[in-house]
């Protein structure tokens, strides 16, 4: 059992929280996103009609009160890098506050790129000895939820921990996907276990790591084949020094998954969720991400209907809207349907064109009578991505112009760019996946 947040605070050091240093690893390939990661890093990938998934993390240091920030990044990082500027949106700019991105340090092989967390940190050890600290926060750019950091760096402190973990209880059903720690009853982590088929518990590591700043130096250095801190340094250091769990009850989501993903937005609709962007305080960049400020307000036509969805600002709504997100500059015409569904910005839905549970990257133009999510099929996977598509969503990558009349199955996916004249005459069954060429498959 999680002892309780903030037992045991008692003489905790009054050292200034705020001169902490922020690793934020934003590099991963993030696959499982399938075609929404084909021209942009996980991170990057929309979120909730106007942010990004990595809003929240950043938003989180912002609100906590951090000032210096390093952001790790890789896998296509333009979008990225464009969103984050040079931190003004998150007021992390000035003498002594700022975001620094840090490219890969790669060769020329895909070989040489980051081979793990723990890997992407040591390749940046010039950035944490050039700006000094007393403890270092890594962090993941790819997760939704809202955490007070100070109040963590104070937990650590008072612990006189080396390394703490922030945890929570999942279902075990669950615990496969991520670390699982076995803790004392002051909690001390005392065993670990990386991803385990048979848990012997459900608390599950966040991916979210307070290090003493020479401990986690000397950690680096001390063996160069440990990649990932899950798999290797954590184990090392419960066995050998002071780790323990930080407490967390709120509401957090990896969204590394399309089902996670779309579950997640989702969520935002549902009042009990706990999943509250405006009321946590969460910043975008509104310049890079969606030029919110140049979109007129939202205009519904006197037939539209709309039940229990988000409308952002720019969209025109003459059909019908349940229970899905849209992003700034939508359009649902006269007789069209969106259900269950995210559409990104700047998409079109002509007349009597439906898009019902799918995934709808910007720019895409629904012409009249095509669906997109038609039929039962929703238990035939994706025959190119089973592991990625097996859930009934179907899934438009960007600047996609479905043709008139075309259906779409389910757990399919378009690949962006892909013009009408591409589109098989009988549309596309479900599980089956379209290449720009043309190709089905």
């Amino acid at each position: 059992m999680l002892e309780k947040e903030g037992e045991g605070w008692g003489g905790a050091s009054m050292r200034n929280t705020r001169q902490a240093l922020v690793l934020l690893l934003a590099g991963g390939v993030g696959s499982r996103l399938n075609i929404l990661v084909e021209q942009r890093a996980k991170p990057a990938v929309p979120f909730g009609g106007i942010y990004r998934i990595i809003d929240f993390s950043l938003s989180n240091v912002t609100n906590s009160r951090l000032q210096k920030v390093g952001v790790l990044t890789q896998y296509k990082p333009l979008s990225l890098m464009n969103h984050l500027g040079a931190g003004e949106a998150w007021d992390l700019t000035g003498r002594t506050r700022g975001v620094k991105i840090l490219p890969p340090r790669t060769g020329a092989k895909d070989s040489d790129w980051y081979k793990g967390t723990a890997d992407a940190v040591r390749r940046n050890i010039d950035f944490i000895e050039a700006n000094p600290s007393e403890e270092v926060l890594i962090l993941s750019g790819d997760h939704i939820y809202h955490m007070d950091f100070e109040v963590m760096l104070e937990y650590h402190r008072s612990k006189k921990a080396d390394v703490t973990v922030s945890m929570m209880v999942v279902p075990k059903s669950q615990i496969r996907h991520y670390g699982a720690g076995i803790i004392d009853d002051k909690n001390r982590i005392i065993d670990w276990e990386e991803k385990p088929e048979k848990p012997r518990s459900n608390l599950a590591s966040m991916g979210i790591y307070v290090f003493d700043r020479n401990y986690l130096l000397e950690a680096l250095a001390r063996n160069k084949d440990e990649l990932d801190f899950g798999m290797h340094l954590l184990p090392w250091a419960i066995e050998n020094d002071n780790v323990f769990a930080y407490p967390f009850y709120g509401y957090w989501r990896d969204v590394g998954t399309i089902q996670a993903y779309w579950q997640a937005n989702m969520d935002i609709l549902n009042p009990d969720s706990g999943l509250l962007p405006e009321q946590w305080g969460i910043i975008t960049n509104v310049e890079s991400s969606h030029r919110i400020y140049d979109w007129p307000p939202a205009r519904y036509g006197y037939k539209a209907e709309l039940h229990n969805s988000m409308i952002a600002a720019g969209c025109r709504i003459e059909g019908t809207v349940v229970n899905s997100i849209l992003a700034p500059g939508v359009t649902v015409e006269k007789g069209a349907m969106v259900q269950d569904s995210i559409l990104f910005e700047g998409c079109t839905v002509r007349k009597d064109g439906v898009v019902d549970l799918a995934i709808v990257d910007k720019y895409v133009e629904v012409s009249e009578r095509a669906v997109v999510g038609y039929g039962d099929g929703h238990d035939v996977v994706n025959c190119a991505s089973p592991d990625h598509l097996y859930t009934g969503i179907t899934v438009i990558g960007k600047r996609v112009t479905i043709p008139p009349g075309i259906t779409i199955g389910r757990n399919c996916a378009v690949h962006g760019f892909t013009t009408g004249d591409k589109f098989p005459a009988s549309g596309l069954n479900d599980g089956e996946t379209l290449l720009q060429d043309g190709t089905v498959k």
